[in-house]
């Protein structure tokens, strides 16, 4: 975007939509204090990762090495939310690197940090698995580093797993 106006006012949206996720959680709590909201967390970064996949199979080029394909469709998503990430491709791998989030800023503030890391890894967790039933392939993401374990920011890698599909 090159108008300041606009980015602020994307900005604004990008902080109204974290909001929203974490007025939900409150909500959720209230109704159902006897369920464990991480549980609940967990299963909405699980169903946005379906969904996450459903529009990154639109994109995804067979014919291309698809780490590298994932892990930059992944870091134009989180740029597109006002993340400061980029992706990094190798032969056999990529990394998606996040040097800033402001989900991480939310979870700190709130004081629900231990709800960070899982809540990420539960969405690129299925993002993977929902491409892999798709495509037939053996795609798998590790976490390397993270923002709330005290990483200089969260790096997780990308890369096609040797074994047979389903193995």
């Amino acid at each position: 975007m090159s108008d300041p106006a606009l980015e602020k006012k994307f900005a604004v949206l990008c902080g109204i939509v974290r909001g929203q996720h974490f007025a939900w959680r409150e909500a959720f709590v209230k109704l159902a204090p006897q369920v464990d909201p991480q549980a609940a967390v967990k299963l909405m970064w699980e169903i946005t990762g379906r969904d996450t996949a459903a529009a990154y199979l639109k994109r995804i080029d067979p014919a291309e090495p698809l780490p590298a394909q994932v892990a930059e469709l992944i870091a134009a998503s989180s740029r597109a939310m006002g993340e400061d990430a980029t992706a990094e491709a190798a032969d056999d791998h990529a990394f998606v690197v996040h040097n800033a989030c402001p989900w991480f800023d939310w979870h700190k503030r709130l004081n629900l940090v231990d709800e960070d890391r899982p809540g990420c890894d539960a969405w690129f967790q299925a993002t993977v698995e929902h491409i892999n039933r798709a495509l037939g392939t053996n795609l798998i993401v590790t976490t390397i580093e993270t923002l709330p374990e005290g990483g200089a920011g969260c790096v997780r890698r990308f890369s096609n797993d040797a074994r047979e599909p389903g193995a």
